[in-house]
């Protein structure tokens, strides 16, 4: 049942509506609604078996009338297809299967049209080992393009641990042409970029600044600790970047990850003024804190892993206080900046911040068989069918977009689509997107499609867009009225975040506030029904308190401590007056 009883206009009339920032538009991804996914699983035009860029734009109403206002494209480069796109052959074109440069032209200008921005994945860490570069490269020692990656005589010492462990068991592979080791993070067919080559820089800003001239409105970085890296000599990616002389007598760069992250801001705020960077930065916030930068001169948008981490934590245990402790850590920051919350991204579920039990714990939880995990450290499973229980869906959700911040979502979640464990690794979840019971991605056979769709209870038959546009229940409907909430109101992403302590265990409650304007949350981890008991002091100045419920619109006299019932995983928004009053539980 919907927990959404009347319209989005009856909830906004007469509630005492603080003024919206005044810089919101100019900083408008501090709270735009973020939507990922792979234009080769989202729709197919042509009857190939492949989603496409014309099959995308045909979808564009939907993500509109979701209320989706940034898109986020997964590589659509031209690709030697060894890790779903992001081993790329040319940074400066269109994987022909998708489409060509003016389709997506075209889907820059109708996007626009219906008041979504798009940015893309920005990956010039590495590159594809068939890129002209690298196949250049590997020809000679005293090839123009040899110091374009990164080479040794020998691998150092103590290397970076791959990000890849059991498909890689070293960062540095021996070309067998050249004789010498080149670095790669990632796979091996993935060799990494010395960025701090003058040279491959000046690539990285030609690469920005064609996209951002065919509309692009930003981009997120992949693996920002990786592409920035400016570690020591023999900690890996360092020993070409650090400066000084290389294992086989070149000269090498200072360099400095941070400064040119900078740099690279500066270049994209003078080629346009709407645009900004998204970062993956798996890091605790202490060390991510960084790539923010000290004067507005970092990344503009971070996602954040602790939160995302511990909330898994927290479901595990139906104890809310992992997440609350994690979340009252959050670092506030300046107001050209924002968190991303997300629930999973395209990737495992990484949990690599939880300590060895609690890791174990969440496994047992969500991932029993080993077939559901991994690299030691992540599940490659979606959000229903770990936990199974709808109702804790639609709260993780409400939980999502009432914290501030900046809600990104995979495509799929707003329907609550689910993985094919049949499917290797981490491509179990990145299957067609489920748009009818017959699927609706393709009019191919399905043995044609570019991957496969699970069965059961999450396939298409079950789970699909067309039968839950006609359900005003359904889990689409809720976070479209969600997002309407959240969009209604950019006081919520602007708000500073004050979680309270001292209630119940399994509730999570915090405030928003806002320069006039703050909101009340609680979230229940609990199986089964709970309440919690709020506090209001509006101090002796300011009359009674009174909350007024989010969704219902009641007001409620909070001028005496206040008793909230929850359903099992259920969850209550209220508006608080006054706005500097203090809350607290019990």
């Amino acid at each position: 049942m919907s927990r959404f009883p009347i319209s989005q206009h009856q909830m906004l009339e007469g509630a005492q509506r603080a003024p919206i920032p005044i810089d919101a538009a100019d900083l408008w991804w501090r709270h735009a609604v973020f939507y990922c996914l792979d234009i080769e699983t989202f729709q197919d035009s042509d009857g190939d078996g492949v989603g496409d860029i014309p099959g995308l734009i045909s979808r564009l109403p939907y993500l509109a009338d979701l209320g989706v206002t940034c898109l986020w494209l997964m590589p659509f480069f031209p690709t030697a297809h060894r890790d779903d796109g992001y081993d790329i052959t040319d940074f400066f074109a269109i994987d022909p299967r998708l489409g060509t440069l003016g389709d997506m032209v075209e889907l820059v200008r109708v996007a626009r049209g219906l008041g979504i921005r798009i940015i893309i994945d920005f990956v010039m860490n590495h590159t594809s080992d068939q890129h002209p570069w690298f196949t250049q490269a590997r020809r000679a020692k005293d090839d123009p393009k040899r110091h374009w990656y990164v080479w040794r005589d020998e691998p150092p010492e103590n290397p970076d641990p791959p990000v890849f462990p059991g498909d890689e068991d070293s960062t540095w592979t021996r070309d067998e042409k050249s004789g010498q080791y080149y670095l790669h993070h990632f796979l091996h067919n993935q060799p990494d970029l010395n960025v701090a080559l003058p040279e491959v820089r000046r690539e990285i800003d030609k690469n920005l600044g064609l996209w951002l001239e065919i509309g692009v409105s930003g981009f997120r970085i992949d693996a920002v600790p990786f592409m920035f890296n400016s570690a020591p000599g023999d900690a890996g990616a360092g020993g070409s970047n650090a400066g000084g002389t290389g294992a086989d007598g070149s000269a090498q760069h200072q360099y400095d990850g941070v400064d040119h992250l900078a740099r690279v801001r500066g270049f994209l705020s003078r080629r346009s003024a709407e645009a900004f960077l998204l970062g993956e930065v798996n890091m605790p916030y202490e060390q991510g804190m960084k790539w923010f930068g000290q004067a507005r001169d970092g990344l503009q948008l971070q996602f954040d892993f602790p939160g995302m981490q511990r909330l898994y934590l927290s479901l595990a245990r139906g104890d809310a206080r992992p997440l609350a402790d994690t979340l009252a850590e959050r670092p506030e920051v300046d107001t050209s900046q924002q968190w991303a919350n997300f629930v999973r991204n395209h990737d495992e579920l990484t949990l690599d911040q939880l300590p060895p039990k609690e890791l174990n714990e969440v496994f047992e939880a969500f991932a029993p068989d080993e077939g559901m995990r991994v690299y030691g450290r992540g599940i490659r499973r979606r959000l229903p069918t770990m936990i199974k229980d709808e109702r804790a869906v639609r709260m993780v959700y409400a939980l999502t977009f009432a914290l501030p911040g900046t809600p990104i979502l995979f495509y799929g979640e707003e329907i609550g689509m689910g993985e094919n464990l049949d499917i290797p690794g981490r491509l179990a979840v990145r299957t067609p997107m489920q748009w009818a019971r017959e699927g609706g991605f393709s009019s191919a056979r399905p043995s044609r499609w570019v991957r496969r769709s699970p069965d059961g209870p999450y396939g298409p038959a079950e789970v699909n867009v067309e039968d839950q546009l006609a359900d005003p229940g359904s889990l689409h409907a809720h976070l479209r009225d969600l997002i309407g909430l959240y969009r209604s109101t950019p006081e919520q992403a602007w708000a500073a975040l004050e979680v309270l302590k001292g209630g119940p265990a399994e509730v999570l409650a915090h405030v928003n506030r806002g320069e006039d304007w703050a909101m009340v949350a609680v979230h229940s981890f609990a199986a089964e029904g709970t309440n919690v008991r709020l506090t209001v002091d509006a101090g002796e100045e300011s009359g009674d308190a009174v909350l007024t419920d989010r969704i219902t619109g009641e007001k409620v006299d909070a001028s005496a401590p206040l008793t909230v019932d929850l359903e099992p995983y259920g969850w209550r928004w209220f508006l608080l007056h006054p706005a500097d009053a203090t809350v607290t539980v019990s």
